[in-house]
């Protein structure tokens, strides 16, 4: 809980700098670098938690993978981090920054779910139909789960669309378990 507290603060403190600097759209892309780069490797993610290794070493290894990726401000920022033995918290600090450009510029996370892949106009489609939704401008993220078996689930902020087969299924259920029929013998 203290970590998610301590990793708000830091996003909002970037995201007040990049806005200041005229930066956030650097900024927001170099933290889809970033979050990329920790969720797709474990190395990073040991290096990042390790008690063990001193934050001048940190802060070298890190400048080595991120010096010409991320704009001079992200730089700094990681440096200050590492400096600060704050780095454990970088992952929590990026998703928290990018939720909070999403708060800034008034956009709404929508989530599709589908059994199989959606295919461009499909997308164009659940898009619309999300943005309606939720009445705002929308970022759209997709995801696959084959338990779906069929359909799709579509959640746009606290709203929830359920087409997939799976979802009928477990309303059957639901209504032959709470069937009050006894046949008469």
């Amino acid at each position: 809980m203290a970590g998610n507290r301590i990793a708000s603060r830091y996003a909002k403190s970037l995201l007040d700098l990049s806005v200041e600097k005229g930066l956030l759209d650097t900024v927001q892309a170099d933290m889809h670098v970033l979050d990329a780069a920790i969720e797709g490797s474990r190395d990073l993610q040991l290096l990042l938690s390790s008690p063990t290794v001193k934050a001048d070493k940190k802060n070298a290894i890190l400048s080595q993978i991120f010096k010409g990726n991320v704009s001079d401000l992200t730089m700094g920022f990681i440096t200050l981090l590492t400096n600060k033995g704050r780095e454990g918290v970088l992952g929590g600090v990026v998703n928290s920054f990018i939720d909070q450009v999403r708060a800034y510029k008034g956009i709404v996370l929508a989530e599709v779910t589908s059994a199989v892949a959606l295919e461009a106009a499909t997308l164009q489609k659940v898009n619309a139909t999300a943005a309606q939704l939720a009445g705002k401008q929308i970022e759209l993220v997709q995801k696959v789960d084959n338990a779906l078996i069929g359909g799709f689930i579509l959640r746009v902020g606290d709203k929830q669309v359920d087409h997939s087969v799976l979802g009928k299924i477990k309303s059957l259920k639901r209504e032959f378990a709470e069937n009050d029929y006894i046949p008469e013998l």
